[in-house]
């Protein structure tokens, strides 16, 4: 990206993004393992807190509030930032509330950030990060609400695919905050009932490096990575479950696949596809999408990042056989779940191939645009790209509030308008926000 980013305004202390971890040394002053007590100020990404050392530099605080006062350890020193944990409360912000889960906190399970975290408050929480993206790096002021999405009562028993790393003694665990270390768990709570029925945390998975639970209802399914080039080792010393199971891509026991329905239409996605984890959100960004772009029959769509072809179906129906839909995406295995996932409309057509200006000089002239990049967005290259191909409406899903604010600001710099932006709340008890915008073109001259 060149394109200049937005000073900080005075009641900002720190960037939104805590910067990643260089190799200078720190200079004198507070090193890993001392002990601090801070005031705690606003949030950064990444769910922690900053706060001040007392030589100046920032600190990146876990497991805190915003006004809370705490004594933390440091985890990590460079030059210009330090990490922490707050390992006590000096004074409690009242938007406290006990962990529910035992493996939260200091040290422990890295998968949560904001079990202590009142459930209403984190969604306000996420929705000033988004504002603060916005108005940092798009130069955007816009209040955001961040929406409550059906299927996480009390921000739990929501995640409906959970990746289990496995020790060398063949017990599976979650992996601790910035840390290769295991910590075993014998349930998560955020994971349904569905994927603990399958019981992964209690069983031994002799040479496997990672298990992956998938279910859907009473489909389950797990997916076994081998350690080195052991896979006919784990295949033979699997423990009996009741799932499907695929080791190293390789099916062994069906089913080898899970069924979903959105908006009264079937997909299937095959071991190791993606798919939203959260029950409700395919259903809810499936719904946004299509309520920003309002296809109809007739129209061309183009869809972005289509992976196994969810807006890239439902567009198909909408815009019927007068109109076409071309979904490009670069994995071929999401390919092959897309065109399964499309087979009975001919007017869909799937497309292998990185998403770049090329392959959009080859898109002509859509009328409705629905982009859906990895975290790191869609990037200047592109995104120019698509401002210049000037269809009706684009929708734009990010699940990176900074990513996108960055691409936005490049499609204003064209004379596109934002319309409605929509936060949604798929990822409770940690910071992530998903959010669905609807961007219109200049007007024609």
């Amino acid at each position: 990206m060149s394109e200049r980013v937005p000073d900080a305004p005075a009641d900002s202390p720190v960037e939104p993004h805590p910067p990643a971890d260089g190799a200078d040394d720190a200079r004198v002053g507070p090193a890993v393992g001392d002990l601090l007590e801070l005031a705690v100020g606003a949030v950064a990404a990444g769910g922690a807190c900053v706060a001040r050392a007392p030589d100046g530099r920032v600190v990146f605080v876990r497991h805190t509030l915003p006004g809370e006062r705490v004594r933390a350890v440091v985890t990590a020193a460079t030059r210009s930032f330090l990490r922490a944990d707050a390992l006590e409360v000096v004074e409690a912000s009242p938007d406290r509330v006990e962990r529910p889960c035992p493996y939260a906190g200091p040290g422990r399970c890295g998968g949560c950030d904001w079990q202590h975290v009142a459930l209403p408050v984190q969604r306000r929480l996420k929705a000033a990060l988004v504002e603060e993206q916005l108005r940092r790096l798009a130069g955007v002021h816009r209040d955001v609400v961040v929406e409550q999405v059906p299927g996480a009562a009390d921000g739990l028993r929501w995640r409906t695919r959970v990746q289990f790393a496995v020790a060398p003694s063949g017990r599976a665990g979650l992996r601790r905050h910035r840390s290769h270390e295991l910590e075993p768990v014998d349930a998560c709570l955020i994971a349904t009932d569905d994927v603990e029925a399958v019981g992964a945390e209690a069983l031994r998975w002799p040479s496997a490096s990672g298990v992956e639970v998938v279910a859907a209802g009473e489909q389950r399914l797990v997916h076994v990575t081998s350690r080195g080039s052991s896979g006919r080792a784990v295949r033979t010393r699997l423990p009996e479950v009741a799932a499907g199971v695929v080791v190293d891509g390789r099916p062994v026991r069906g089913p080898h696949g899970v069924r979903h329905e959105v908006l009264g239409r079937r997909f299937e996605v095959a071991a190791g596809g993606f798919w939203q984890v959260h029950p409700g959100a395919a259903t809810a960004l499936a719904g946004a999408v299509l309520d920003a772009l309002d296809p109809q029959p007739g129209e061309r769509a183009l869809d972005l990042y289509a992976g196994v072809g969810l807006f890239a179906a439902l567009l198909g129906e909408r815009v019927g056989p007068t109109g076409s839909v071309l979904a490009v995406e670069s994995d071929a295995r999401a390919c092959a779940d897309a065109a399964r996932n499309t087979d009975d409309l001919p007017h869909v057509r799937i497309r292998t191939a990185p998403v770049g200006p090329q392959v959009l000089a080859q898109a002509g002239a859509p009328d409705l645009v629905v982009l859906d990049p990895p975290r790191s967005g869609a990037g200047l290259e592109v995104t120019r790209a698509l401002a210049a191909l000037r269809p009706r409406r684009l929708a734009y899903v990010a699940c990176d509030p900074a990513s996108f604010a960055r691409d936005l600001r490049v499609l204003l710099d064209a004379g596109w308008t934002l319309g409605a932006l929509r936060g949604l709340d798929l990822f409770p008890m940690t910071e992530h926000v998903e959010l669905v915008a609807l961007l219109e073109p200049p007007a024609q001259a």
